[in-house]
């Protein structure tokens, strides 16, 4: 396969990232060819009954169902990266569910479940397809997001492989389950989280997120205004101290460090049975770059997993040049998405 190449000014991985937060998302439009899909608004029924908000739009002759979700922070009304899969997966006859996950958007409206990092997120997704089936979104179901959502996705996965043993009440056999694919996922948080705070830039990355993170407990607390400590919210100072003040209790965990090893999928490949696709850059700034070398081997040892790893592309980057555009015979910049969307065509 023919190697991906940024332009010229994006090859650092922090440049990329930035760059595509910062400008991209302000006129990503300007470089995507497909009308928005016509969306159904739909409240699924998630792990634990929990109420999980989405959309889907169904084309006429739909060859399969792409599922997906958005990383840490944000909703689907803002999630442009997200937006632009459902553009190009629509135009390419997929039926498509996009939904905001457990503690976000309009599902937080819906419960005052906060996070589990893919613990519960997997059941959500395979639970998720079970509807949309019975709404009339076809077989094989496709998993996928990126970043945090990426990570969920291959939780979804997990659980899908499992469907037959927990699932006896959802019209779903195993084999309509067909894999999923994550871009730039979360693949062990400890470590990561570890060597954010060892930088600068690392430590603004880790605060930026966390402000965020804060607003979306802010909102949750506005529906559900007994669901939040806003004692313990005054203690976040990091995503580390958002999970122990906030969520790890609440899961039964005694400490940070047991939550992350618990719902960092890394540790999880080896059993992966279904097809998985992982597209990751080795310059991404918001991972351990030590877990490069972990991830090839858990991957190399699975031939289940495809891993498309990059020597460049950033955090949720991956802006192609237009020498690359003409070499992989795209009609846009968005490389990880037409690579995610070639693999589940094939």
């Amino acid at each position: 396969m023919p190697h991906y190449r940024p332009p010229w000014s994006l090859q650092n991985g922090l440049a990329m990232t930035l760059y595509t937060a910062l400008r991209v998302s302000q006129d990503w439009q300007r470089h995507t060819l497909e009308p928005e899909p016509v969306y159904q608004p739909q409240v699924f029924t998630g792990a634990q009954n929990v109420p999980i908000f989405g959309k889907l739009a169904i084309p006429t002759q739909p060859r399969g169902t792409i599922i997906g979700t958005y990383g840490i922070t944000g909703d689907l009304d803002n999630q442009w990266f997200l937006q632009i899969l459902g553009r190009k997966a629509y135009a390419q006859n997929y039926a498509v569910v996009l939904f905001d996950w457990r503690a976000h958007g309009k599902t937080a409206e819906l419960s005052p479940a906060l996070t589990s990092d893919g613990l519960y997120e997997g059941e959500d997704f395979v639970r998720i397809a079970a509807a949309a089936k019975a709404l009339g979104c076809p077989a094989p179901y496709w998993f996928t997001g990126y970043s945090l959502g990426g990570q969920l996705a291959l939780w979804g996965i997990k659980a899908a492989q499992t469907v037959a043993d927990w699932g006896a009440e959802l019209d779903l056999a195993e084999s309509e389950l067909g894999g999923g694919a994550a871009i730039c996922p979360s693949l062990e948080s400890q470590r990561s989280l570890s060597y954010l705070e060892k930088s600068w830039v690392g430590r603004k990355l880790d605060q930026a997120i966390t402000r965020q993170l804060k607003i979306l407990a802010a909102r949750i607390a506005e529906h559900h205004p007994a669901a939040i400590d806003f004692a313990a919210l005054e203690r976040v100072h990091n995503i580390w101290t958002f999970d122990q003040e906030l969520v790890i209790d609440k899961l039964g965990f005694n400490s940070v460090e047991a939550y992350y090893s618990a719902s960092s999928p890394l540790y999880q490949l080896a059993s992966f049975q279904k097809p998985t696709l992982i597209l990751y850059a080795a310059d991404d700034p918001m991972f351990d770059p030590t877990l490069v070398g972990d991830l090839q081997t858990a991957c190399a040892q699975n031939p289940a997993i495809q891993l498309l790893l990059t020597s460049q592309g950033g955090h949720v980057g991956y802006l192609s040049s237009a020498a690359c555009q003409r070499q992989f015979k795209d009609a846009d910049p968005w490389w990880a998405w037409n690579r995610v969307l070639d693999w589940f065509s094939n």
